[in-house]
């Protein structure tokens, strides 16, 4: 036995916490507004939330036809980075788009 580690004559307990709690989840919306071009819309679903052209151009017609479309639903910090990044993106470009979070 090494001279550089004490001898241990008692166990050690560990304890383990078996019911771990799930994170909450938290859905990210695009809201419609008469200004925002549907291009630019399609760009920011590409871009932010990592969609194909199909998935975007579906997502985007539920915003203009039904007021808002579901990007995607993460955890908060991914939600809310993901919701900062698109209202940035649409006022640097001049568009009044709207995009928030709620909880699931």
């Amino acid at each position: 036995m090494s001279q550089y580690l004490p001898e241990t004559t008692e166990e050690s307990e560990v304890k383990t916490r078996h019911d771990v709690d799930e994170p909450s989840m938290f859905k990210v919306l695009l809201h419609n507004d008469d200004y925002t071009t549907m291009e630019f819309v399609v760009q920011i679903l590409m871009l932010v939330f990592k969609k194909t052209i199909e998935e975007s151009t579906r997502i985007m017609l539920n915003v203009h036809q039904k007021g808002v479309g579901l990007c995607g639903v993460y955890t908060y910090e991914i939600a809310e980075t993901k919701v900062e990044t698109v209202n940035r993106l649409a006022r640097e470009n001049g568009h009044p788009l709207k995009c928030t979070m709620e909880k699931v």
